[in-house]
């Protein structure tokens, strides 16, 4: 291992990352669900499912880095006390690949349901998907509602349109998609960065630390990420092709959002159906639940735990 191994500071916080989900009660798993996919996850290392009566949460992470990164702070509060948690990386991020052809967020949702069958977990679980993830997190809910229990929809515009695809390439001065969900150099990250959290002082790193984050945790299946992007069944059109689920549905957005600005959380509460319920955390951005960790983990725990 060279020099800058050892010095980069997004190996650092990785280690640490890691410390966090093992004390958890949660541990590395890598699981092939098909002659085609494996899938790597953070979840229990054993569990007698006869026994265990903790109501189960897959937890589904956004475009960008490993769900570790995402979701740290979910797992610290929710398990293994209040829920059973895994916490896969979806397929192309992290260590969870394919040989397959398939790129769509349909084909994601249908990897993470083979997951949970692969997991012999035979009763419904939960899902809470945020931004990329809230698209997954859709279709399981909608492909298997005899499986999803509750679904929490996190900062996701699984109602966009072509035009709402526009608006982000304007807000971000980028002339594609790409180049604005994986960025290259230290100033597209900066540029995402800006537009996905509220943290002001976030622009004051120094182009070394974003090139490092961007050498650890975007280069991997970068090719592969692309395709992702472009494979998006969701928001390809101006006509709407959603609707509403039958399951309960918690919404949360950050009302400072400027990936997906949040009169569309208000739009997508009414497509979803009359079981839907909208929380806005004040002050946040695209990743609430990083920025406001506490009450994001109290909004779904509340909704998650309590009747509809």
């Amino acid at each position: 291992m060279s020099l800058s191994s050892y010095l980069s500071p997004t190996r650092l916080l990785e280690g640490y990352l890691r410390r966090c989900l093992t004390a958890a009660g949660l541990t590395s798993q890598t699981l092939s669900i098909d002659s085609e996919t494996t899938i790597h996850f953070w979840g229990p290392s054993s569990v007698d499912h006869s026994i265990d009566d903790r109501p189960v949460m897959l937890l589904l992470h956004g475009f960008g880095p490993s769900a570790m990164w995402q979701w740290r702070r979910q797992i610290q509060a929710f398990s293994p006390s209040v829920f059973r948690v895994y916490c896969p990386d979806l397929v192309f991020f992290g260590d969870s690949t394919t040989s397959s052809t398939n790129r769509s967020e349909v084909f994601q949702a249908e990897c993470m349901a083979k997951l949970m069958e692969k997991l012999g977990i035979e009763k419904k679980f939960n899902v809470v998907g945020t931004s990329y993830g809230g698209f997954v997190a859709y279709h399981m809910a909608k492909m298997w509602p005899e499986k999803v229990e509750k679904v929490v929809i996190a900062s996701s515009g699984i109602n966009m349109r072509t035009c709402d695809s526009e608006s982000l390439l304007q807000r971000s001065n980028c002339e594609c998609i790409e180049k604005v969900m994986l960025p290259s150099t230290a100033s597209e990250l900066r540029t995402l960065m800006g537009l996905a959290s509220s943290w002001r002082m976030l622009r004051m790193f120094p182009d070394a630390l974003w090139n490092d984050f961007i050498s650890n945790l975007y280069q991997k299946n970068r090719k592969e990420k692309v395709e992702l992007l472009k494979g998006l069944t969701l928001g390809r059109e101006e006509k709407l092709n959603i609707e509403p689920l039958s399951q309960g549905i918690l919404i949360i957005w950050g009302d400072k959002d400027q990936i997906f600005p949040v009169k569309m959380a208000y739009e997508l509460k009414e497509i979803l159906g009359d079981k839907t319920k909208l929380e806005i955390i004040e002050n946040t951005s695209h990743i609430p639940q990083i920025e406001c960790a506490q009450e994001f983990n109290n909004v779904v725990l509340r909704f998650l735990k309590g009747s509809q």
